[in-house]
């Protein structure tokens, strides 16, 4: 019996990606996603993988899993009924959110629907000061009388925020325990477990989405579960958290809001670790699937993070048209800008496309399953891109003249545009979208693109790759093994790990050590507590962080905090460590100004050692391989059809080197090298795509 075998099973919006890892070698296969049983997709793909393996069942000893279930029910408004109990004056705080405008000149502006309509929001008599100290008792009887219309909504999900009850939790917990005799079966989250953190309407619509989603995903989660276990798979199943670690069911179950973007993180995760074996230490990840693209910073092996996140955009993914989460989340740029992303023309006589997608089902035009519009698939196939016979290894065949058809009565027919115009017009300006949002996205952290390796994977990057290389100035392009099912990978190399935030606010010149003390160590309890459960043998290491800013500021940055018992010798070094991190973000520091400190952090995680592998080939190159066959390509520098040779990536080794136009082919994605790029092999049968040198 084989105890080592390991599962990652990502589903997306497109296709489901199950990767079966055992002893260094790796199995994996892409299937559509089933959109109304998605578990039945995941299922389906672990069969064929373990057929594909020659394993059984009963081999597997772990499966980790991510899912766009949560995001998606956020976005279609699919989630539970849920109800919203909050203090007395503050049932509308959902629906002002902070009062500012995200478009400061558009007089028909929209802002997102509360998860919670007014009439299930629930005002009770009570009040805490920002101390925790009780202003006004809470009033039971008013919880008491709530009872009824409770039970008359027929709720299957309740969310609790108070004002201030980051600070003390109790009038929270006694409404919870008031309610369960009469409300059983009710599923309540309580905001100062959800997100102990000050900022009423973040945390507010925080716990709302929490509740909002419990019951989809706990019965998801539940099926999923007893479905493996029904198919002989007994193992433990780990959940991805958007933060970038690995939980229990149950932590999922109970907080699911944790859930979202656990595929884009699972990608960073993937590219972040290829980083670190590679020894890169400046790295732009680009995932580009069948819905959306993602592009993250990482720096020293490490994705950017943070604690503030929006889902479900209504106004062009515009920041500040979706809802606010505050969770544990790696920082990343996402624009729907996938395969399926559908193209048209607007009012502007402009291609414009996304964020719509057209997903599985229909999915693109030639998939031949009903779809009528282009998508970016479509123009991929009829720019040469894409072999209609081998898509997915040969799984989908692609019907051209649907992709043709598509392409001309949605766009080409009205710009006057030949198929080919029009599908190099939607493939550029998805190529730009995805440049774009990766140089506002530098730019808002102070960070250069151009010096940085760009590591392309998920089942359509690496057909965009050298292109986006060309827009951004990147001179090196990395294309890893298992390049299509990336973000399915990255969850087998994902550490156990959570991270607690809570708002703590403490002056500089009055800062309470003993109580600071006394709160990590009740935050490391908690997180040590879930981390063991993932990982019981696991080396666990830790990383705190004081939210600081200057007295009366607005934002506060990140800075590192001793992992140790604070004494008041470790002030100086926090008091260094903000000033400098506060030159690096703003240029300059000010003096003679008091320090605050909002929040704390503190994450366990668990760490793996990765071996430093070589990028760079040595000796003389072998040979440039046979090419198998060739195919017509359109190039965009040249804006003209061009001959490229075809190579089969499985049979490439060591040091080969191809010079572009090329285009190298795997089961689940194909790498088009463009004229200005030269392929090579590295050490771990990685693709390395160097800009040709040219004369100056």
């Amino acid at each position: 019996m084989n105890r080592k075998v390991r599962i990652g099973a990502d589903i997306g919006g497109t296709f489901t990606d199950v990767v079966l890892e055992v002893e260094g070698q790796q199995y994996a296969v892409k299937v559509l996603t089933q959109q109304d049983v998605p578990e039945a997709g995941v299922l389906a793909g672990i069969r064929e993988v373990l057929n594909l393996s020659g394993h059984t069942p009963n081999d597997v000893s772990l499966v980790i899993h991510g899912t766009t279930l949560a995001t998606n029910a956020l976005i279609e408004r699919k989630g539970a009924r849920t109800a919203l109990i909050t203090t007395q004056g503050f049932r509308d705080t959902l629906e002002m959110g902070t009062e500012s405008r995200f478009e400061q000149y558009d007089l028909f502006l929209k802002k997102p629907e509360p998860l919670v309509p007014r009439h299930l929001r629930f005002p009770v008599p009570e009040r805490l000061d920002a101390r925790g100290e009780v202003l006004l008792p809470l009033d039971e009887q008013a919880v008491e009388a709530l009872i009824p219309d409770l039970q008359r909504e027929e709720l299957e999900s309740l969310a609790i925020g108070l004002l201030h009850s980051f600070v003390n939790p109790r009038h929270e917990r006694r409404i919870r325990d008031l309610l369960h005799d009469h409300l059983p079966d009710l599923r309540v989250s309580l905001s100062s477990e959800v997100s102990p953190e000050m900022r009423e309407y973040e945390r507010f619509s925080t716990t709302a989405a929490n509740a909002y989603i419990q019951p989809l995903m706990a019965s998801y989660l539940q099926r999923l579960e007893q479905r493996l276990q029904s198919s002989g798979i007994t193992c433990p199943l780990l959940m991805m958290l958007s933060g970038g670690g690995l939980a229990t069911l149950d932590t999922a179950m109970r907080f699911p809001i944790r859930l979202v973007e656990s595929g884009p993180a699972g990608g960073a995760i993937f590219a972040a670790d290829l980083a670190r074996r590679c020894g890169l230490d400046r790295v732009v990840s680009f995932d580009m699937g069948g819905t959306t693209a993602k592009l993250c910073l990482i720096d020293d092996g490490q994705p950017q993070s943070g604690r503030h996140f929006e889902v479900a955009r209504i106004y062009r993914f515009k920041k500040g048209s979706g809802l606010p989460l505050r969770i544990p989340v790696i920082d990343m740029v996402e624009i729907g800008a996938g395969g399926g992303s559908i193209a048209n023309v607007d009012d502007l006589k402009r291609i414009a496309v996304g964020p719509e997608s057209a997903g599985s089902a229909p999915g693109p035009a030639c998939y031949g399953n009903g779809g009528a519009h282009p998508t970016v698939t479509d123009a991929d196939l009829h720019l040469g891109r894409i072999d209609a016979q081998q898509f997915s290894g040969g799984r989908i065949t692609l019907d051209v003249e649907a992709a043709n058809v598509a392409l001309a009565e949605h766009v080409g027919n009205a710009l006057e545009l030949s198929d080919t115009l029009a599908a190099f017009g939607i493939s550029e300006v998805v190529d730009e979208n995805m440049a774009n949002a990766a140089r506002v996205h530098a730019i808002e952290n102070g960070k250069r693109l151009d010096d940085r390796t760009l590591i392309a994977f998920g089942g359509a990057a690496p057909l965009h790759a050298t292109r986006l290389a060309d827009k951004l100035g990147i001179e090196r392009v990395l294309v890893p093994v298992s390049a299509g099912v990336g973000s399915a990978v990255g969850f087998l190399r994902a550490p156990a790990a959570y991270e607690i935030a809570r708002s703590f606010y403490q002056r500089w010149n009055a800062l309470d050590l003993e109580a600071v003390n006394q709160m990590f160590a009740e935050m490391q309890s908690v997180a040590r507590e879930v981390v063991q459960q993932c990982a019981p043998d696991g080396q666990l290491h830790e990383e705190r962080l004081a939210y600081m800013r200057y007295l009366g500021q607005g934002h506060e940055i990140a800075v590192p905090v001793p992992e140790k018992s604070l004494a008041s010798e470790d002030l100086t070094v926090l008091h260094n460590e903000f000033e400098n991190a506060y030159k690096v973000q703003y240029g300059r520091t000010i003096p003679n100004v008091e320090l605050e400190i909002l929040s704390w952090s503190l994450r366990i995680y668990e760490t793996k050692p990765a071996e430093v592998e070589n990028l760079e080939t040595t000796g003389t190159p072998p040979e440039t391989p046979a090419p198998e066959g060739a195919r017509q390509w359109f190039d965009p520098e040249a804006e003209q059809f061009v001959t490229a040779p075809v190579f089969q990536r499985d049979s490439l080794i060591l040091g080969q080197r191809i010079s572009g136009p090329a285009v190298i082919v795997e089961t689940d994605t194909a790498t088009i090298v463009s004229a200005a790029f030269v392929a090579e092999v590295d050490q771990k049968s990685n693709l390395v795509l160097f800009r040709k040198q040219t004369d100056s």
